[in-house]
């Protein structure tokens, strides 16, 4: 299964002066999902880093359908869309604890070398953790 999902409560630090979260907020919680995600199948992001592999976004879409407000539950699906090649892609949907979607999302990764900044195939150990 390539689907994961976290669940946490909004920090009134997230939030505007109407409680609302601030949209730009959004990307950290992806970011979460995606973190999590991953070490689900046994792959630490800091690990893949010392070996020297970066996961810079390269593309970042959030469709937002309702506000997530201050100390609200809320649930980040994060789904695999394809298998990796050079760049892993990621759908994502947002819940409140009435199960209301508060966004639907997207985010493209590229695979880079970390020392020469330049794109790399996805590794094999990440391919046979995560065979869909």
């Amino acid at each position: 299964m390539n689907f994961n999902k976290i669940s946490f409560r909004v920090r009134y630090a997230e939030t505007d002066q109407m409680g609302v979260v601030y949209h730009g907020n959004y990307a950290q919680y992806l970011e979460m999902g995606r973190i999590e995600w991953l070490r689900r199948f046994g792959i630490s992001y800091k690990s893949m880093e010392e070996s020297g592999i970066m996961l810079p976004v390269v593309s970042l879409h959030i469709n937002f359908k309702k506000s997530a407000l201050y100390d609200d539950l809320i649930t980040v699906e994060t789904q695999l869309k394809r298998t990796p090649l050079v760049k892993i892609e990621f759908n994502y949907k947002i819940y409140n604890e009435k199960q209301e979607l508060l966004a639907e999302a997207n985010t493209v990764l590229a695979f880079l070398d970390k020392h020469t900044k330049r794109p790399v195939k996805c590794p094999d150990y990440v391919l046979d953790k995560i065979k869909m």
